[in-house]
Parts: structure tokens; sequence; C-alpha cells
């Protein structure tokens, strides 16, 4: 081949190159969502499940979007570094739940938008500016109900008809716990029910807590709490042990074990925050996006925790639950 068709070939390929190279563009980073879970991976593998839901929404997990998990594993004081880290590592959206997490990642940030699926009180605890028009980069569900409080305890009264002390299980690191506890106790005193404060702050504190507990109540008021839901194999061994009927505000604990809940449902409010984070990722602000309130409250019943505490759940409370455990 001569030096001149040699020359021309080349020419042409340098042509044809430039148009390909001209119209590259770099691949786009996929948007990384930090997961911040005030609990354990177990605890929270449900409500994980519920939030991936944003494959629905047509985000794909490891391609169009990355998701990083952190994990407090029930430790308050583990929040603040982990909000912190996802500030650094600069991800698109923060999704978490639960008053102390929500604070922390507030703190760390008021650039990245904060999704919370479920938050006590949001206004009155200062999170938000109001629940139409949050402002500033947090936005989310609230699940401030405090009639429910009176609910429960009426239900439970109902498995116990000689219920006359109730225990109340208060991490009293966890400010929305102490709220519960004031509604507690209101609702106690229109029932003729006196409480009994049973106090831990770690989890080194719980099989104490029940040994000064023997004898001192007859039901036993658990609200949810990152602490609480992280340790829940233990606690209900020693409720069992301790043959207490329980109430909580969420069907995760009869699920594992307790004996009844009535509250909004937390699956769906992870699976409802995974809408939020889809309309911030296209281009929506948390500060336009209004707070929204549960539209699912059921009541679970665990037969088989009934059963092992001796216990016959009347046929018009069977009939009235949302999902009986057998």
């Amino acid at each position: 081949m001569s030096k001149t068709r040699r020359a021309f070939l080349a020419g042409s390929l340098t042509l044809l190159a430039e148009p390909v190279a001209a119209n590259a563009q770099p691949a786009r980073k996929p948007p990384t969502i930090g997961f911040l879970g005030a609990g354990t991976p177990v605890a929270w593998g449900p409500r994980v499940a519920s939030f991936v839901r944003l494959r629905e929404l047509g985000w794909i997990e490891g391609r169009t979007i990355v998701i990083e998990y952190r994990w407090a594993d029930g430790r308050t004081e583990r929040l603040p570094h982990i909000a912190a880290e996802f500030a650094r590592l600069n991800v698109d959206v923060i999704v978490t739940a639960g008053h102390a997490a929500i604070v922390a990642a507030k703190k760390a940030t008021s650039v990245i938008p904060i999704v919370f699926a479920a938050a006590g009180d949001p206004v009155g605890n200062k999170i938000v500016a109001s629940l139409a028009r949050p402002g500033g980069n947090v936005t989310g569900l609230s699940v401030q109900q405090p009639d429910l409080t009176g609910k429960r305890l009426a239900l439970l009264r109902e498995v116990v008809p000689g219920l006359r002390r109730l225990a109340f299980l208060a991490n009293i690191g966890n400010p929305l716990v102490a709220v519960e506890g004031i509604e507690v106790r209101t609702s106690a005193r229109t029932l003729g029910l006196e409480v009994v404060p049973l106090e831990i702050r770690r989890a080194e504190d719980i099989a104490p807590a029940f040994e000064a507990l023997k004898g001192r109540a007859d039901a036993l008021y658990i609200p949810p709490d990152p602490l609480v839901i992280s340790e829940l194999i233990r606690i209900n061994t020693l409720v069992l042990g301790a043959r207490l009927p329980t109430v909580h505000g969420s069907r995760e604990y009869v699920e594992a074990g307790g004996l009844m809940s009535y509250g909004p449902n937390f699956l769906d409010l992870f699976r409802r925050a995974a809408d939020y984070v889809d309309r911030i990722l296209k281009g929506a602000k948390p500060a336009d996006l209004p707070i929204e309130q549960p539209t699912k409250f059921e009541l679970v019943i665990n037969l088989k925790t009934a059963k092992a505490l001796g216990l016959t759940i009347p046929p018009s409370l069977l009939l009235r639950a949302d999902q009986v455990i057998e």
C-alpha cells in the first residue's frame, strides 16, 4: 500500500472517530441514598424490604441507584457519627426513622434532603415548620396519634379483665418514649390503672429491670423504640418468663412474639417513604412536600403467645383483628 493511500485511510478514520469522541458523555454516577437504620439489620429487615420497592418506581439498586446502609444497633450515640459520614459522602438523600435519628441527620446537614419514614410530632419537636409546608431539607411521614394509647389500653383490658397494674417499658434516653409515657399515665388514670415504670437506657439494663419488676405488674406496655426492637428476642423471652401480656404499637413486635399491637402499619410507611425519595430524585424539594399521616391502622394478635401465657382471647376481639398469628 502506498504512503499516499495509508495517509488517506488514517485521515478518514480520524474524521470518523471525531464525531463519536465529541458526542461521548461521561457515564453519569447513579444517585446515592444513605439509609440510616437506628436498629439492627435483622430487626429492620422488613422495613428495608418495604423501602426498596423503589424498583417499582423504576430504580434498580446497584445500577440506577446506590443505597449505603448504616446501622446504629439501637445505640443512640452512634447516630450522629453515621449522619456525619453521610454528609461527608455527600449522598443525594438520607432516609431514616425515629426522633433521635432524624435529629442527628438534621444536625449533620442542612442541604442534603432527609426523608423520615416515621416521626412522632415533627412540628412540636421542631423537625419541620408545619405539616403542610415543612420548609428546609426535611420531610416524610408523621405517626403522631396520641389517641391510640387509650385504644391500646382498652384492648389490653379486654384480654386481661383483671388488669390493675400496668408496667411501662421506658427507654429514658428517648424523648418520644417519655411523651408516650405521659399519654399512658393519662389513659391509665381514666381506666383506674396503676402504672409501674420499667426504665432502661442500654441493652445491659433490660434483664435487671425485669428482675426488679417481678410480681409488680399484670401486663406490660412496650412503646416503639430502636433499642427495644433491637433487643426484642431477649425482651420477649423475659416477658414469657414473667408471664406478662404485652401490648405494642406495631405488628413487628407481635410477629416476634408479643401478644398484641394496635397502630400504624410501619411497613406501609417505609413503602410510602420510597415515593418521597423518588420525587426528590426527580427534582422535587423537601420543603414543598407535605408531611403525610398514616392511612392504615391495624390490630394484630398472636394466639401462640396467648396460649403460652394461658390467656383466652375473646372471640369478639379476634373478629376485629386485622391479623391473627396462629
